[in-house]
């Protein structure tokens, strides 16, 4: 679907799209916007008056010869600003044939401005900024194509990628990757790369049977690997708000470097927690400071390690950063002279210059085995992503804590609550993926003043919140804390949850099952209202996990199969079958049958299970639950899994799938089971 309009900028919803690329400023003006489609990605790119100049200047070079061709471009686009003035003829030539292989394709009117927008781009970064001349369009819509990557970043990453994934069947033929090029943003298009990638980071992530390897990928592959890495990501704790698969097909340099670096960034900080690294205890001297420990988002820990050893060292200062405190490289020199004492070099704390410094840090580093990460000038220059990265990998190399019997007894006293670890990590992941202010390490101390779960109502439902009596952090006075987390009650009470004895001291205080128990209402009701607001199945009416199951049951019984699902907490479902039937059901080539085990082991099930997740998340569905949710049967986690299948299936077209005589808003309309069994089946086993 592609063409123009014109439009008036009088509609609310598309003064609401427009205020997204800032045209605030537009009251009633006709505009020309072109719409096109990509996957389901809609695009809509706005084009100012100039449009119609553009278009008297394509008609005019087109009349010339009847037609006009990419070859024709290169020429008769002198005449047009910026492109006419800043690139020669040759400089023109060779950025088409570079962007397109087939110079003899005609041109319409939307290649047109396809190519002139790549070569203003090519212009403007040449110059090193936007010409004089051009339009507030041309300055908009370029705006991505001028962003600005750290080519230290960049080879740093390329190093651990080409590191880590070298000996991979499929990338080795890619690999190793030159960081001098642009070949990194050329292989990672295809999707594979980052969903590998993110497989290392956090092994067992995404069952590898689901990625599309061909060779060659078409592009709607190509987009089902992108949309299982972003889904993907997001269940690993990336923040991937405004990213779309568009963005790496296009190969953005600064969102794939972006997400390359948050993903790498989770791999090495992936040790740091007591139940990985147990020897951590050696920095805390009582349970509440142990408490306190196990709370701290992982750089934390990081920072806290260093301090502790750098004490040691006689160190004076306090490293509160990986940027201004360690630029001089002195904290660096004692933390390495601390843990490998063998390698030191003298000179390297009496050097005056912090360049030099830094070269003798890496020096010895390298000495005692380290990958570097990062150059003396990422130190020098304070690069927080290269210095984080360089510190996490020392940490995993040698961390010189000492493994003290007593202590390590005493950690395995402390509650080790499986269910409730779990159900942290996928609120946590649910949380952060809506895009709130400020990111979410542990949700029983996060949430504990009240704002950021403020937060997440509002964006669950709109306007819902009274910020006038909000307060924001930070927050000193123990009584505002209660005054948003009060609330944050009332406006669950509001929404219908069940809060018998739940007050807004409670979350001040950190309860954790508590806490749980209102998440789970609120990410519950933000699905079903999801589904809700698809009116054109559901009639207007209210979406009840009971529809959900007959729902479920429905698609999976019209695809000819006998499966059932009895409940949510049905104990049969360990096996994965009904659920890759339903997937089936919901897209038939969703399911490679070739790969499914007849889940009766242990090992089996497991295997089912991960596959059905990673066909969720390559279908769309943005799902946080784990393998072992779906094989011990977790009501809860089986719910958010179907009612997010349900969801993707009633957003694909209304003619994808009606094989059966029943429509999905009959099935949802005509529902005569109520909420009443469902809720009360959740009660037994949720804290709720």
């Amino acid at each position: 679907m592609s063409g123009y309009v014109g439009i008036l900028v009088s509609d609310p919803w598309l003064q609401n799209q427009f205020t997204q690329v800032e045209l605030r400023s537009l009251k009633t003006h006709v505009l020309f916007v072109y719409v096109y489609m990509f996957g389901s990605n809609l695009v809509i790119s706005v084009f100012f008056d100039l449009i119609n100049v553009f278009y008297l200047k394509f008609m005019s070079m087109r009349r010339e010869s009847g037609k006009l061709t990419l070859r024709d471009l290169a020429s008769r686009m002198s005449r047009l600003k910026v492109v006419g003035e800043n690139l020669t003829e040759e400089d023109r030539a060779a950025c088409i044939q570079d962007l397109y292989q087939n110079l003899d394709e005609e041109v319409d009117f939307e290649f047109f401005l396809k190519v002139y927008l790549k070569l203003h781009a090519h212009a403007s970064a040449r110059t090193g900024s936007v010409a004089k001349n051009s339009s507030a369009f041309l300055k908009a819509a370029t705006t991505t194509l001028l962003h600005t990557i750290s080519e230290s970043e960049k080879a740093s990453y390329v190093a651990h990628i080409n590191n880590y994934l070298g000996e991979d069947d499929f990338l080795k033929k890619y690999l190793p990757i030159d960081p001098s090029t642009n070949d990194l943003f050329e292989i990672a298009k295809d999707g594979v790369l980052l969903c590998k990638l993110i497989n290392v980071a956090v092994a067992g992530t995404i069952d590898e049977r689901a990625i599309n390897t061909k060779r060659i990928l078409n592009p709607w592959e190509r987009n089902e690997n992108h949309t299982l890495c972003l889904n993907s990501a997001k269940a690993i704790g990336c923040t991937v708000v405004n990213i779309g698969t568009q963005d790496f097909i296009e190969g953005r340099r600064h969102l794939v470097l972006g997400m390359i670096s948050q993903i790498i960034k989770i791999q090495l900080l992936a040790d740091l927690n007591l139940k990985k690294t147990p020897q951590l205890l050696e920095l805390v001297d009582d349970s509440k400071d142990v408490e306190e420990l196990m709370s701290l988002p992982p750089e934390k820990i990081l920072l806290r390690w260093m301090n502790f050893l750098l004490k040691k060292a006689g160190y004076k200062k306090i490293v509160t950063n990986f940027s201004s405190d360690v630029k001089d490289a002195e904290a660096y020199a004692h933390l390495l002279n601390v843990l490998a004492p063998e390698y030191s070099n003298p000179s390297t704390l009496t050097v005056k210059d912090p360049l030099t410094r830094a070269k003798l840090v890496l020096e010895h580093a390298d000495r005692m085995g380290c990958k570097r990460y990062l150059t003396a000038k990422d130190i020098v220059e304070g690069s927080p992503n290269l210095n984080l990265a360089f510190v996490a990998h020392i940490f995993q190399h040698r961390n010189g804590l000492s493994t003290q019997t007593k202590q390590i007894s005493f950690l395995e006293t402390l509650p080790d609550d499986t269910q409730i670890s779990r159900e942290e990590r996928a609120f946590r992941f649910w949380m952060n993926s809506l895009g709130n202010s400020t990111y979410i390490d542990n949700v029983f101390e996060d949430l504990r003043n009240g704002w950021l779960l403020l937060e997440t109502l509002d964006k669950v439902s709109p306007g819902i919140v009274n910020w006038k009596v909000a307060n924001k952090p930070p927050i000193k006075l123990p009584f505002r804390k209660v005054e948003n987390c009060n609330q944050v009650v009332k406006i669950g009470k509001q929404l219908k949850f069940s809060l018998v004895n739940i007050a807004g001291n409670d979350i001040v205080q950190g309860n954790k099952k508590l806490i749980l128990a209102y998440l789970w209402q609120l990410m519950r009701y933000n699905i079903l209202q999801l589904l809700k607001n698809l009116r054109f199945h559901s009639h207007g009416k209210e979406i009840t996990d009971a529809d959900i199951l007959q729902w479920a049951n429905t698609k999976v019984s019209n695809s000819g199969t006998q499966s059932r699902m009895k409940s949510f907490k049905d104990k049969s479902l360990s096996d994965g079958i009904f659920f890759l039937e339903l997937l089936s059901a919901v897209q038939p080539r969703a399911v490679n049958w070739s790969l499914v085990t007849k889940g009766v082991t242990d090992d089996e099930k497991k295997m089912n299970a991960t596959y059905i997740i990673s066909i969720a998340r390559k279908l769309g569905c943005s799902i946080f639950l784990l393998p072992e949710d779906l094989t011990e049967v977790n009501q809860k986690m089986i719910l958010t899994l179907t009612a997010s299948i349900m969801y993707w299936y009633l957003k694909q077209p209304v003619d994808q799938d009606k094989s059966s005589g029943t429509s999905d808003s009959e099935t949802i309309s005509n529902s005569t089971l109520d909420d009443s069994a469902s809720e009360s089946s959740i009660e037994e086993n949720g804290n709720l």
